[in-house]
């Protein structure tokens, strides 16, 4: 059992990032005129030329600028660390709370950070013209983007890259055209932020039935890292964002039925046999050393023993200082006596005596401390012979296999027991201290009982009963109660076997999670989100078309991005077409063949077009049509101008007829 256990452990891979190389800037791409292809993703950028066919950058769309370095000197200044964008960032948890990023939900917002992330694309892409960018940049947006931020997005390539064109498209767009499913296809576009429902008829977006549900992997990994953390509390720092992310991606999958889901793992014989048990990193503890239990034992005891030999050698020393101190105070106390005075005086000098009486004072004080260091010596003699002839007090488990089985469960039996009976007395006397509690009650109803029985109270044996049972010290714990219980403590700590792996006391179980997290898709509302789940949603959508054209999108549901890569996805999106569409109609669920790069792949081919430069806008056109101006093209949001501004004349202050106004002319 523990074999297949061990076997079917998962080992989180803690990835780690490769830094970017910069790319070479050939000749070809130089002069080339050649489209630089953006996906700007919430989650990844991707990034590449459209003449490769694959993206030469791949990215997490973040940025992390470390604290400053304050541990320099005062007189320094405060050294201020380079900014690490994308893969160069290789242990995102140390930097985790100084992440940032340009986007707010799924639209650019923060155009100083974007400016950083295209500063690292162009320099990574070896780019080195001076002072430009000179190639058209195809770029994809969310959809419906607002007028505002991409006018923002047009000024900072036009003005701070000089970019030479620029053309705008929706990435899931692009990814419908890049698979070739016909022009009309209801698109389930399922970011790192949102979910798009976007019905395309015969070519055209109708962009006033689409809907967006605003959920996607980022509230995913967070809620999944919620539902661990509060699951083991032991390991709330060992389940890191990073590692929640990991299990996401490769380990979660959407139920067909959740409910039913549920109902299985509320068997523990299917929980036994489908738990997912991941393992989380871990430090064995080492042993301090590989000496047995009977040779440790040996070794404290000879260390004790140099202890005692050490100690008695200092109390040998401090006598003989002692024994000599007194002799030459003896010695000047007689030359008191013989009349000396003068070496008298001398000597004193170096003992700090200046009578005879300190004289005998400190003969006094060190013939006392002589008779100690005596009776300190005979007594440690007489502990050593006491340690040496004293028996262990060892308990000793009989040989035979089964009888040490006996013993060792019978000790742990007896322990357990004490223990019990000692948590019940400390129980008991915590509750008699307490006022308005049952065993205070029963001791104030004995007092009053026995102040009731008048003198005679004490004749009788059953009284001190009475007694025992109100008396506090009869539940304080007793000193052979301690002793035995030291000593089971003792003989497991010696005779039990060491417990199972360590490694399993840091290991999450998974069951319902796996499905729970990505579950959120269809109920948001686990989260606390109001909104619509995906297929609430999509039925919403369908009721604004025609029987027709609801039987053209449900035969054509196109799933793409990041989040529709769950397993069980198109399977449970059946059924829930199955569901809500009218009896014995089709239905058909299509996948991307590459959900997080189609996007990349069809700008890609759009931007390799001969068409490609007609759909771009170049600089003279941003100058005159403004910034927020689009082309629009099949895979593009639609542009619809901004409304001039409305100008209110009553917040302009009113002019009193009665104001002379003079004019002032200055002689220059």
């Amino acid at each position: 059992m523990d074999m297949d256990m061990a076997e079917n452990v998962l080992v989180l891979k803690d990835y780690k990032t490769v830094p970017d190389i910069v790319h070479e800037y050939s000749p070809t791409l130089k002069f080339g005129h050649i489209p630089l292809v953006i996906d700007n993703g919430s989650y990844q950028c991707r990034v590449g030329w459209s003449i490769y066919d694959e993206p030469n950058l791949i990215f997490k769309n973040l940025i992390a600028r470390p604290r400053k370095d304050r541990c320099k000197k005062d007189a320094e200044p405060p050294v201020t660390p380079p900014i690490q964008i994308g893969n160069d960032i290789v242990n995102i948890e140390a930097v985790r709370f100084q992440l940032k990023t340009q986007f707010d939900k799924n639209v650019v917002t923060h155009f100083e950070a974007q400016e950083q992330v295209f500063d690292y694309i162009f320099s990574h892409l070896g780019i080195d013209s001076d002072g430009s960018v000179p190639h058209p940049v195809a770029l994809t947006e969310a959809f419906v983007t607002p007028n505002y931020c991409r006018q923002l997005m047009s000024e900072l390539l036009f003005e701070g890259y000089g970019v030479p064109g620029v053309s705008y498209g929706v990435d899931s767009l692009f990814s419908m055209y890049k698979n070739d499913i016909g022009d009309t296809a209801l698109i389930v576009n399922c970011g790192y932020h949102t979910i798009h429902i976007i019905p395309v008829i015969r070519g055209q977006v109708i962009e006033e039935h689409a809907r967006r549900i605003n959920l996607g992997g980022s509230e995913m990994i967070y809620y999944l890292h919620k539902l661990l953390q509060l699951k083991y509390p032991v390991h709330v720092n060992a389940i890191t964002m990073s590692r929640v992310e990991e299990i996401l991606q490769e380990h979660c999958t959407i139920a067909l039925d959740y409910q039913e889901e549920i109902r299985k793992w509320a068997n523990p014989d299917y929980y036994e046999a489908n738990v997912m048990r991941v393992q989380l990193p871990y430090v064995q503890a080492a042993s301090s050393s590989g000496l047995t239990a009977e040779q440790q034992k040996e070794r404290k005891k000879e260390m004790a023993r140099r202890l005692l030999e050490i100690n008695a050698r200092k109390r040998e020393e401090r006598l003989a200082e002692d024994e000599e101190q007194l002799n030459q105070l003896l010695a000047i106390k007689d030359m008191i006596e013989d009349g000396d005075t003068d070496e008298f005086n001398e000597a004193i000098k170096s003992f700090d005596i200046k009578t005879y009486e300190d004289l005998q004072r400190q003969i006094t004080n060190v013939n006392l401390r002589i008779e100690k260091n005596k009776q300190r010596i005979a007594a440690a003699a007489t502990a050593e012979e006491t340690l040496e002839t004293r028996p262990t007090g060892r308990m000793n488990p009989p040989t035979d296999p089964e009888a040490f089985q006996a013993w060792l469960t019978d000790t742990r039996t007896k322990y357990r027991d004490l223990v019990a009976r000692r948590e019940a007395r400390r129980a008991r006397r915590a509750a008699m201290v307490k006022r308005r509690t049952a065993a205070a009650a029963e001791r104030m109803r004995v007092i009053s009982r026995l102040a009731a029985a008048g003198d005679d109270f004490g004749n009788q044996d059953s009284d001190w009963d009475a007694y025992k049972s109100i008396s506090r010290e009869a539940d304080s714990d007793s000193e052979a109660d301690g002793e035995r219980l030291m000593e089971l403590e003792e003989a497991l700590r010696e005779y039990e076997p060491p417990p199972a792996n360590s490694s399993q006391h840091h290991q999450l179980h998974l069951a319902i999670e796996p499905f729970r997290a990505p579950e959120l898709m269809f109920q948001p509302s686990m989260m606390g989100n109001l909104e619509a789940g995906l297929a609430e949603t999509m039925e919403y959508v369908f009721k604004h078309f025609s029987p027709e054209d609801q039987l053209l999108l449900a035969n054509n549901v196109f799933l793409t991005g990041g989040c529709s890569q769950f397993p069980g996805l198109k399977e449970r999106l059946e059924r829930e077409l199955l569901e809500m569409r009218p009896f014995q109609s089709t239905h058909k669920v299509v996948m991307a063949s590459n959900p997080s790069l189609d996007a990349w792949y069809g700008a890609r081919d759009f931007a390799g077009s001969n068409e490609f430069e007609n759909w771009c806008i170049s600089k003279e056109e941003y100058y005159e049509m403004g910034g927020e101006y689009l082309k629009e093209h099949y895979a593009s949001n639609k542009y619809y101008k901004s409304p001039a501004p409305i100008v209110d004349n009553t917040l302009a202050p009113s002019v009193d007829a009665n104001v002379v106004k003079e004019e002032i002319v200055v002689d220059c």
